[in-house]
């Protein structure tokens, strides 16, 4: 395998924090790899170091000389000044420094410019490419190029950056966090698009369903060091337990002949000398192996709730509109104990809005709310609040509550809080803005529970937060005796968490559906095949057309129906009336002879016949296929 990458003896500190020591890896052409490390391990440092972004205290970083590079951050660096166009086609590529003059004088009617721009598409094959760009574009919810970027909420500006580095096409894709700020459609669709990419990808992601679909190696780094594994995440889950259990058996072993070992070095002193050196010089080394913990150290979540009484929360004919565009139309709906309900749905169908008029930070334009008096609300927002950065992690939760009561017995002081959300007294007493992005994720997630509340809602919880911590998150929600409410794009976590979606389809329209996201996606896709079938057989029905001719009842391979190949043979005349006429237009502007208004229609024109060329050349693939 070609050589893209090489890492070696890779070390770097945050100040006096360790961050990771003397990593080594490759990447070959064609890999697409993810990055599994806990929170505060250093995986965006590490990734920024591989891009040329930030240096390393010790080790290289090697490219292969002739690839290109691009990486997404978490927040990525984009000029504020400029427009969403501007920044979507700022690079050096020629064929988009093309593309980017070609839209621009289309969107400022410059005939002129025109006239000359479009034999130069032809010539470098730029239609095809600007077809792939409309579709990023598309598909990311970027449709207002004229804005600019210092208005964009951080969301919009992570799709812009997102849609930026795809549309620059580099030869090595360098993702930190992709689907942050996505919806479940737009996750869809950005992991199938990678998977189906040539380009060579090292990724961090929370998100498992992604990493599964997309990456084919994992590679983790832990305190111990940095381990490959040449799978999915099914497989590296499986591998991981056998080595932690591997190294728990050698600790163990190191400690029972350490035994054995210091009975020696007491009982003979005076041989030492006429011993072998080596000996003694592996009961240090042996010391050391025994040392280690054969537990690994991770979150542990048992916070009870205060309990919950039998009126929960009402919601009668609620509804909410915006400049008279309904997010929540006549939704009415009654809560009880114990439910865990995901909320699912395109960004600005109304989600959001939702948790805030339940919580009544918002009021809803008609209908009635009811809370329980027993009720005590844990709202996870996905903004966050806001830390000081000069404020000491320990005075944040002082500052809330000196005691903390777990709800099961047992009272905590902030600094033992702190430390049962995995704060070393180190990381107590310092600074926030010494916390990794996923460490101020966990430090807001406690100040959360540390109310006891028994409804809980959770507004994009796994942005940011490590796959570990997520588990131990999930096992936690799963025995919540409380009501949950979770907002996600993660459907991993959603599958495994919720047992009921409210789906918000759009127009203020809320679905009510029992089971987890997979359970609903799978309903829907099956209501969309029985729709197409429904419409196939009305149309079939009110245009008929001759029997197909019979094969005989022992004919195994399936062939074209008479009305399919009446169709096949009619897509071929379409397609070669479609080119004739883009050969034809592709002469009249090249004549010079168009008036500004023609040449304007014309341009247009050539984009509608190649998007039309594509629909009929991809059915008649597929008929063909039947017909082979």
């Amino acid at each position: 395998m070609l050589s893209y990458l090489q890492v070696d003896h890779l070390s770097k500190r945050f100040g006096e924090q360790l961050l990771f020591e003397n990593i080594s890896f490759g990447i070959g052409k064609g890999q697409k790899v993810a990055l599994i490390a806990k929170n505060g391990m250093g995986k965006s440092t590490l990734l920024r170091i591989i891009a040329g972004k930030d240096t390393p205290e010790t080790g290289t970083v090697i490219f292969r000389n002739d690839i290109t590079v691009g990486i997404l951050e978490q927040e990525p660096l984009l000029e504020a000044e400029n427009t969403i166009f501007e920044e979507v086609f700022h690079t050096e590529t020629p064929v988009l420094q093309l593309i980017k003059a070609y839209e621009n004088a289309i969107t400022h009617n410059d005939t002129v410019t025109l006239e000359k721009l479009i034999p130069e598409m032809d010539l470098h094959s730029a239609w095809d490419y600007e077809t792939v760009i409309k579709q990023i574009l598309s598909k990311l919810k970027i449709d207002t190029y004229e804005k600019k970027i210092r208005t964009l909420s951080g969301g919009q500006k992570k799709r812009v950056g997102l849609a930026k580095i795809l549309i620059g096409n580099p030869d090595f894709l360098i993702l930190d966090e992709p689907t942050n700020h996505l919806d479940i459609e737009m996750t869809e669709w950005l992991e199938e698009y990678l998977g189906k990419s040539n380009s060579t990808l090292l990724m961090v992601t929370h998100d498992r369903y992604f990493l599964d679909r997309v990456c084919n190696q994992i590679i983790e780094i832990d305190e111990y060091g940095l381990f490959s594994y040449e799978g999915n995440y099914a497989y590296y889950l499986e591998k991981r337990a056998e080595r932690i259990e591997n190294r728990n058996l050698a600790i163990d072993k190191a400690r029972n002949l350490l035994r054995t070992e210091q009975e020696w070095m007491r009982r003979m002193p005076q041989a030492r000398s006429h011993k072998a050196q080596y000996r003694i010089d592996n009961f240090y080394k042996l010391k050391e192996a025994a040392a280690q913990n054969t537990v690994e150290k991770k979150l542990e979540l048992d916070i009870q709730g205060k309990r919950l009484g039998k009126k929960i929360l009402e919601l009668e004919n609620v509804s909410k509109s915006f400049d008279g565009r309904y997010v929540l139309k006549n939704f009415s709906y009654k809560f009880v104990r114990g439910e865990k309900i995901g909320i699912v749905g395109k960004n600005g169908a109304g989600k959001s809005t939702f948790l805030n008029i339940i919580t009544r930070n918002l009021e809803p334009d008609s209908g009635t709310i009811s809370i329980g008096e027993t009720v005590v609300y844990g709202y996870y927002k996905q903004a966050g609040i806001s830390f000081r950065e000069d404020e000491r992690v320990i005075d944040i939760v002082k500052n809330i509550s000196e005691r903390i009561d777990l709800g099961n017995g047992k009272v905590m002081s902030a600094s033992q809080f702190l430390e049962y959300f995995l704060f070393t007294d180190k990381q107590q007493y310092s600074l926030v803005s010494k916390l990794s992005g996923g460490e101020r994720r966990r430090l807001y997630l406690l100040t959360v529970l540390m109310s006891n509340p028994n409804f809980l809602i959770l507004d994009e919880p796994t942005n940011d937060l490590d796959i570990i911590t997520l588990n131990v998150l999930e096992d936690y929600l799963k025995n919540f005796k409380g009501c949950l409410l979770v907002v996600s794009h993660d459907r991993f976590f959603t599958d495994k968490v919720v047992d009921r979606i409210f789906a918000f389809e759009g127009e203020g329209i809320v679905r009510d559906f029992p089971g987890n996201y997979t359970i609903y996606k799978n309903k829907k896709e099956e209501e969309k095949e029985a729709k197409e079938k429904t419409d196939k057989e009305n149309k079939k029905n009110t245009v008929p057309f001759p029997a197909a001719p019979t094969e005989g009842k022992t004919a195994k391979k399936k062939k074209l129906s008479f009305k399919e190949r009446q169709e096949m043979e009619q897509l071929e005349k379409d397609m070669n009336a479609l080119n004739q006429e883009k050969t034809q237009i592709e002469n009249a502007l090249n004549s010079g002879t168009l008036s500004p208004e023609e040449l304007m229609t014309k341009s247009n024109r050539i984009g509608e016949i190649l998007t039309v060329l594509d629909e009929k050349e991809m059915r008649w693939l597929e008929l063909s296929e039947i017909d082979s």
